[in-house]
C-alpha cells in the first residue's frame, strides 16, 4: 500500500479501481488478514484460505454495484465472507463439536500462548464451542461478527443485510444461551 492510497477511503479505491484494477489490491492489504482470521475462527485455517480468496474475487467482481456511500468496505466484506462461510456450515458445525468433545482448538496459536491460555480456559472453551454449535445460523453470526471482529451493530446489520433491531435481538438471545451454558454474568 503507497502512502497516496494510506489516506484513500475504501469507497473511493473501489471506485477508481472500476477503471483502474490494480486500486482494488489496496482492499485487499487492508483487509485479508482480518477476514483470514474470521473465516480461520468459523471453518478453520485450511479453508479460510479458500474464503479469503473467494471473498475478494467477489467483491471484485461486484464493485461496480458498491454503495459508495458507505466509506468502508469492511462490513460488506464480512457480509460477503459470512454467506461463503455458510457453504461451509456443516464442517464449521463438526469443527465446534469436536472442540466441545476435546477441548483442542484446531486453529494453531503461539506455544506460549496457547499453554497459559488453555490452563485458564480448557473447560469454559468446551462448554462456550458447545453453546456456539447450539445456536441458529443467524444468532451465531451476529455473535461472533461482534465478538470476535468488534463490528458494531450497524455494521453487523449492513454485513448480513438484516435491521439493526434484528442484531440485537439475535445478540440477545446468543448471549442469554451462552450464560445459561457457562453460568456467567458476564457475557
Amino acid at each position: 500500500m503507497t502512502v497516496e492510497t494510506a489516506e484513500i477511503d475504501d469507497a473511493e479505491l473501489i471506485r477508481r479501481s472500476v477503471g483502474d484494477p490494480e486500486q482494488f489490491a489496496t482492499l485487499f492489504d487492508r483487509y485479508a488478514r482480518q477476514i483470514h482470521l474470521y473465516a480461520a475462527r468459523r471453518i478453520g485455517t485450511q479453508a479460510a484460505d479458500d474464503i479469503v480468496a473467494e471473498t475478494f474475487l467477489a467483491a471484485f467482481r461486484r464493485r461496480d454495484s458498491y454503495d459508495m456511500s458507505f466509506p468502508l468496505a469492511r462490513p460488506w466484506l464480512y457480509g460477503i465472507a459470512t454467506t461463503l462461510v455458510a457453504r461451509h456450515r456443516r464442517q464449521e458445525e463438526r469443527m465446534l463439536r469436536a472442540l466441545a468433545r476435546t477441548g483442542v482448538d484446531p486453529l494453531p496459536e503461539p506455544i506460549a500462548d496457547a499453554v497459559v491460555r488453555r490452563v485458564a480456559a480448557r473447560d469454559k472453551e468446551r462448554e462456550l464451542a458447545g453453546a456456539l454449535a447450539s445456536l441458529s445460523r443467524g444468532d451465531r453470526d451476529v455473535l461472533l461478527l461482534v465478538a470476535w471482529e468488534g463490528l458494531g451493530y450497524e455494521e453487523v446489520a449492513r454485513a448480513l443485510g438484516i435491521p439493526p433491531g434484528t442484531v440485537r435481538s439475535r445478540l440477545h438471545r446468543a448471549r442469554k444461551k451462552a450464560r445459561a451454558v457457562l453460568g456467567d454474568e458476564e457475557l
